[in-house]
């Protein structure tokens, strides 16, 4: 029974992996243009994601810290 519970919930596991994929693809984009308007936009890119990654842990603690889950 928790299992079908657990699958209705507003906060699903696809809920967190497209926070998770959105927000690093944001931080990457944003990286790659501020690395583009300074001369390199791969290493933009590459920054973008290292930033991303810990930005999207916070994004989602953030999310399922409020619901209460």
């Amino acid at each position: 029974m928790a299992a079908a519970s657990a699958s209705s919930s507003p906060h699903s596991l696809a809920t967190a992996s497209g926070l998770l994929l959105g927000t690093v693809g944001g931080a990457m984009a944003l990286g790659a243009l501020v690395g583009w308007l300074v001369g390199s936009a791969g290493i933009g890119l590459l920054v973008g994601a290292i930033l991303g990654i810990p930005l999207a842990i916070a994004v989602v603690y953030g999310v399922y810290s409020r619901a209460g889950l």
